[in-house]
């Protein structure tokens, strides 16, 4: 019996399983220290599932979650939510395999378009998503917390 790419150190991309929750709250929570308590990590897992949990993507390599991205679509626009790569894993493609899924994910669901924030002053991360194609478009981001 082969060992499945999973557990051969290759990350495979794939929708989150509940068997995933414990180390995706902790990957989460290293990647995101700052994050305010309506971005818990249990509580984003819960709302992706909640709405489209065939768009909650896992990296999983040597039986550890080392990345994710949750997309969202309203049936108007995509969105791209806490897209994580552990330290460790960095620079070896995941984010950029994950936002692939991520975007096959929302063209399945009928998707036409794709937004995202970042942080601003977040320079690498910008650069990353204009390496993948995203463009930083002229837009005034408002926000408005509701809890």
């Amino acid at each position: 019996m082969t060992a499945s790419a999973e557990t051969q150190g290759e990350p495979v991309i794939r929708v989150f399983r509940e068997a995933d929750r414990a180390q995706l709250e902790r990957l989460w929570s290293e990647v995101f220290p700052d994050d305010p308590p309506r971005n818990a990590p249990a509580r984003m897992i819960d709302g992706a599932l909640a709405v489209h949990p065939d768009l909650l993507f896992v990296a999983a390599a040597e039986g550890a979650v080392v990345g994710a991205v949750i997309a969202g679509f309203d049936g108007v626009r995509g969105w791209i939510y806490h897209l994580a790569v552990a330290a460790n894993h960095r620079r070896r493609g995941i984010a950029t395999r994950l936002m692939r899924a991520a975007g096959e994910g929302l063209r399945r669901a009928g998707c036409a378009k794709v937004n995202l924030q970042v942080r601003a002053g977040n320079s690498a991360v910008v650069a990353f998503y204009r390496s993948i194609g995203f463009e930083v478009e002229d837009r005034v981001s408002l926000g408005r917390v509701l809890d």
